[in-house]
């Protein structure tokens, strides 16, 4: 009896002692789940979207990371830092594919650690093309296949079925793309395991990863961001490439028209600062371009010609601008390949000759017009006869011939009577000693055509 009633206050002193103890353990806090949507072309927006984002969600000591994923493609280099970025997360990256997740989209989707598609999304067609969509040339697809299937490895995928959503599929042959360049369904890539689930919800798709309870935090774009989004847009930087050429075209065929040459180095810092703050552009970079600017000047105020300093600064302002939009580290450029450097060229050349052409071909009457005249300061101090005279004796000029004594290119500057006249070329150049009538006054500058 005795043995059985210590037997029984044992029992009561453990069961009392015990609820505090379970009382005392806190509840498991929810996981937090940093959301952000993936929702556009790859190109430098995209990849400081993806930067930020997964920047902010580090620093806010998230547990996961969701992508909301539909794009068509974009940028090879832009792609290949965001798969970097995706691969070297210390947070799990989920990828939920809600469309396409197409080229440059695929190698963003296969680098994350889990994949959920909406039915009726595909993954694939990781093929490398231009600007125009022409395929291009087998060395710019072997880089490309090294690169998917180096990151299906990573991800323990199938890395035969990465290369053929490069190259024709000769590994797969039960599905419609036998032969062709792989683009799988939502069902094909689950078969296949490119896809970890169907979701058609962003709940089902935490519920499927295995995440409970949760909080979830969506990213939100700050005006500072949504303003170096746009202008790393592509075809923004074209404008802006055109606005820096056109500024200084301007400024150099007519001196003291202030306007352009302001609105150049606007464009200029436009361009160069969103890009900077990237980590794109290097300070060497930027210096190259401005020196390039200056040998240009050098070239067409104190040697006019075409000569040294002229060609070496177009290279120097090519150069500059080329590289702002390229990775390197300093002088370190073991992480970009040829492909990337070509696509920077195009991207600068293209903007830069079709605005060259432009202004060849309409740059008169571009400065004739009634929105450029406000801006003309029609007496502008210079070392010839053309600041000394007044307007009446310079429109004494008119019809008069003479012989260019530089090149106009298209301006320089003119001997007529004896006397030096700064002077423009009515349309395209003009050599030293040419023959030119004076068919124009344009405020103190003469305009010229050849005899």
């Amino acid at each position: 009896m005795k043995k059985n009633l210590l037997t029984i206050v044992l029992m009561l002193y453990f069961i009392i002692h015990s609820v505090p103890i379970a009382q005392s353990i806190p509840p498991e806090a929810p996981k937090k789940v940093y959301v952000f949507e993936l929702n556009q072309e790859i190109f430098p927006a995209a990849w400081r979207l993806v930067k930020t984002a997964m920047e902010a969600a580090e620093a806010a000591d998230c547990d996961y990371v969701l992508i909301k994923l539909n794009t068509y493609g974009g940028e090879l280099s832009m792609a290949d830092s965001i798969r970097a970025r995706l691969l070297n997360a210390r947070l799990p990256v989920i990828v939920w594919i809600t469309q396409n997740a197409a080229s440059a989209g695929a190698l963003i989707a296969i680098a994350c650690d889990s994949i959920y598609m909406k039915k009726g999304a595909a993954i694939g067609a990781a093929s490398v093309v231009n600007q125009t969509g022409e395929v291009m040339p087998d060395k710019y697809q072997s880089y490309m296949r090294g690169m998917m299937r180096s990151t299906a490895e990573q991800q323990g995928r199938d890395p035969m079925i990465a290369e053929g959503m490069v190259s024709p599929n000769s590994y797969l042959k039960d599905i419609a793309d036998s032969g062709k360049i792989i683009t799988l369904t939502a069902n094909e890539a689950l078969k296949y395991g490119y896809c970890d689930g169907l979701a058609e919800t962003q709940e089902s798709v935490l519920q499927q990863a295995g995440i409970g309870d949760y909080a979830v935090i969506v990213h939100e774009i700050d005006w500072l961001d949504a303003f170096i989004a746009f202008l790393l847009n592509p075809i923004v930087n074209g404008i802006l490439l055109m606005i820096i050429l056109g500024g200084i075209y301007f400024e150099f065929q007519q001196p003291g028209l202030g306007f352009p040459i302001i609105a150049s180095a606007v464009a200029a810092i436009l361009y160069f600062a969103p890009l900077y703050l990237d980590g794109l552009a290097e300070h060497w970079e930027i210096l190259l371009f401005i020196v390039g600017l200056a040998l240009i000047a050098v070239e067409v105020f104190v040697t006019p010609g075409f000569g040294i300093p002229g060609f070496s600064g177009i290279v120097l302002v090519i150069t500059g601008l080329t590289l702002a939009l390229i990775r390197n580290i300093n002088f370190d450029f073991s992480l970009t390949d040829s492909t990337e450097v070509w696509l920077a060229l195009l991207r600068v050349v293209i903007p830069l000759g079709l605005s060259f052409f432009v202004f060849i071909a309409f740059g008169r009457s571009i400065l004739q017009s009634r929105m450029l005249k406000g801006f003309v300061l029609t007496e502008t101090q210079e070392s010839t006869t053309s600041f000394h005279e007044t307007t009446a004796t310079l429109h004494n000029m008119l019809h008069k011939q003479g012989v260019a004594i530089t090149s106009l290119r298209p301006s320089g500057q003119v001997e007529i009577e004896a006397e030096r006249y700064d002077a423009m070329a009515e349309s395209g150049l003009l050599d030293a000693g040419t023959a030119v009538k004076v068919i124009e006054i344009s405020g103190n500058i003469l305009v010229v055509r050849k005899v």
